[in-house]
Parts: structure tokens; sequence; C-alpha cells
């Protein structure tokens, strides 16, 4: 049995021109854009590349409670190679903890540690 994991539940990413905001708006279920200062939230393209490539490696991933300190690390080696995060310690292993600021949200990535390297 196989099952989709919502990382973010409620929310919903999409790459439109500003003219095609009110159709947006007029689809049943959409409530409103994440904005800051008026302006409808920009996340970063390689956060969402990265996720977007592990989950299709099949790497385990799950939500984890929005992170912003600890050890910041970029992704060097596998399909992850590239991606920004925390690298955080858990049950012998180690994880990628991608946080997504705009929606305040992070997921966890389980990563082998020689993969990535500190950013000072």
């Amino acid at each position: 049995k196989e099952l989709d994991l919502v990382l973010f539940p409620g929310y919903v990413f999409v790459r439109l021109a500003p003219a095609d905001r009110l159709r947006v708006l007029q689809l049943p279920g959409v409530a409103r854009f994440v904005c800051f200062n008026g302006q409808p939230a920009a996340l970063p393209q390689h956060d969402l590349n990265a996720l977007r490539e592990g989950l299709s490696h099949n790497l385990q991933a799950e939500q984890h409670p929005y992170l912003t300190v600890g050890r910041r690390v970029k992704v060097i080696y596998g399909p992850l190679s590239g991606a920004q995060g925390i690298l955080q310690r858990w049950k012998n292993n180690c994880r990628l903890v991608i946080s997504i600021d705009a929606i305040m949200r992070s997921v966890a990535l389980e990563i082998d540690e020689a993969d990535v390297v500190p950013l000072f």
C-alpha cells in the first residue's frame, strides 16, 4: 500500500503571471496568497527543486517543526546536490532540514553526512 505524504497541508505552490492571480483566487478552496508587503511571497526555487528531487528519488521525508537555528550545510553529492539546510542527527542517522521561511514550515530528509559541507 502506498500513501501520499502531504508535506505542507493547506498550501499549494504555483508559478503564474501577475495577470493570472485573480483567476487563481476564484478557484474553489483557494482563500488567498501568502504575501509580504502586499506582494505574493516568492519561494526559493532551489528549495522547491531540492524537495522535488529528493522525493523523486524516494528519500525518506517528513514534516518537521519550523527550524532556523543549527549547523547550516550545503549538499554537494546525491539527489539533493545544491540544497541548503540544517543538518540534524536523529536516531543514528542524519537529516537535512529544509525550512521554507515564507510559510514557516520545515521538511526533514534523510541524508548521508558525507554528502554535505558546512556553510560559514
